[in-house]
């Protein structure tokens, strides 16, 4: 028939977009989480140890670090209070479990403004199934 790329998708658009899939028409939101979200964002592992965690993600000039198991589906998150202390402990033990997060389909507006109600000043991007895409800053969106 002559289309390049042909989709059967039975979950439903919401779905789609929810796994930062492409998408296009009049009601998609000019840029969206998954598109500001930075992929290369840190992550560890449960069993890591902090200070090592702290050591490579200072280097790479981050404040934050993900934690994700083998899969990468987000299972916590350091922030700066964790990444500064000097505990000699693995992350599972100073990380703060179940961080909030948005889909990849979330307009940037939308998600700006989520962030300023709630005084972050950055979110977890992740698919319907926990996997992550990225982390979306505030920064970034406005």
């Amino acid at each position: 028939m002559g289309y390049p790329r042909v989709y059967d998708y039975a979950a439903g658009k919401q779905s789609w977009g929810a796994f930062g899939l492409p998408r296009e028409g009049t009601s998609v939101p000019e840029r969206s989480a998954g598109d500001v979200a930075h992929r290369d964002v840190p992550t560890c592992l449960l069993a890591d140890r902090l200070a090592d965690v702290q050591q490579r993600v200072h280097a790479a000039g981050w404040d934050t670090c993900v934690v994700v198991n083998d899969e990468r589906v987000v299972l916590g998150r350091l922030g700066r209070e964790a990444l500064a202390s000097e505990a000699d402990v693995a992350v599972e033990e100073a990380m703060s479990p179940g961080p909030a997060t948005v889909r990849p389909s979330i307009g940037a507006d939308a998600l700006l403004e989520r962030m300023r109600e709630r005084k972050l000043t950055s979110y977890v991007v992740t698919t319907p199934d926990g996997k992550l895409v990225g982390l979306a800053r505030q920064a970034d969106l406005e």
